[in-house]
């Protein structure tokens, strides 16, 4: 019998990207995607999309007719990424609920889940320490609202592992790469960068791993991850003024000031109140500046002896970032001459 995978958040940056994995593979996928978004995918090739909500188990329960519970796969994406730095009641709702809401299905119809928590979830410690993998989470020791929903999530996660659930959990770092639709912050950084629509450059950086690299790394997790297990997908830190000179160097731009973090911080409200008077979305937040200078001395070691994770290099996934944006995005100013 062919191998059933069920992705929840198909249409995001992650569920997508899997799923075009899967279509290269002799499988059935079934993809999940909320009622605003069916209009914006097509059933093709071994992908058939479902309409439903991750906070409502009834509207899930078409996913499961049919299958073979021992060649089935969860693999639950589905989340809000928050910057904002504020647990709203719907980034709780579908983060913490969510998840369990998903787990608690897979439970009852006996089938292998894999859970995509995020870094965030993971304590910071002392910035001289290497982050590993821990088997145990908390919304109290993390910083942010996203975080602590995470944290929260997959915390429930392992506690059902206890009840019989078969899960394993994967932790990615900062996601950048080809094929978003969604609206991550990251490929908006690039796109802004390119159109120039990005005033300044922030002193700080990240994790950054390509969003393919995560796809495959939640496969690897599927078929090779031990119950129970969490397995971190980052790959290792760059600057953000490295991020954003790749992109330079891939389609040329304009050269833009660095701010110090302490002038970021001062600027960051005023920043936040001119994107809601033009109704866009900041870039810069207390949050999002807090996460640039946090710990991420993430260890994949983990992932990479016990499920075969390698993650590529950074320009590789700029450059087809930029790519696909002037592909598929159509900016007005796909490129800029150097200053």
């Amino acid at each position: 019998m062919k191998k059933t995978y069920i992705v929840t958040g198909a249409h995001g940056h992650l569920g997508s990207t899997i799923i075009r994995l899967l279509e290269r593979q002799d499988c059935i996928v079934r993809g999940l995607v909320l009622p605003a978004e069916l209009a914006s995918v097509t059933n093709h090739k071994n992908v058939t999309y479902f309409m439903g909500d991750v906070r409502d188990p009834g509207s899930l329960l078409p996913l499961f007719n049919g299958i073979s519970p021992q060649s089935t796969v969860v693999i639950h994406t589905a989340g809000i990424i928050d910057i904002s730095g504020q647990i709203s009641p719907l980034l709780y709702d579908v983060n913490v609920n969510g998840t369990k809401t998903v787990a608690r299905l897979c439970l009852e119809k006996q089938v292998r889940m894999v859970y995509v928590s995020s870094v965030h979830a993971i304590p910071e410690k002392t910035k001289l320490d290497v982050l590993q993998e821990v088997d145990h989470f908390s919304a109290e020791e993390v910083v942010g609202a996203y975080a602590k929903t995470k944290a929260e999530a997959t915390q429930a996660v392992l506690d059902l592992v206890k009840q019989g659930l078969d899960a394993v959990v994967v932790h990615p770092s900062g996601i950048l790469g080809p094929y978003d639709s969604s609206g991550n912050h990251l490929v908006q950084l690039v796109k802004d960068y390119m159109t120039g629509k990005l005033p300044a450059c922030v002193n700080g950086g990240y994790d950054f791993v390509d969003v393919r690299d995560v796809a495959r790394g939640c496969l690897l997790a599927a078929e090779k991850g031990k119950t129970g297990e969490c397995y971190i997908l980052s790959n290792r830190h760059y600057e953000i003024r490295e991020v954003l000179a790749m992109v330079k160097k891939v389609c040329g731009g304009r050269k833009i000031p660095t701010l110090p973090m302490w002038m970021a911080k001062a600027a960051a409200p005023f920043i936040q109140l001119d994107a809601k008077r033009k109704k866009s979305r900041p870039l810069y937040t207390k949050y999002s500046l807090y996460t640039l200078k946090s710990n991420d001395r993430f260890s994949h070691d983990k992932a990479t002896s016990e499920l075969g994770y390698r993650p590529r290099d950074l320009l590789r996934t700029i450059t087809d970032t930029v790519t696909w944006i002037r592909h598929n995005l159509k900016p007005k100013k796909p490129s800029l001459h150097s200053a």
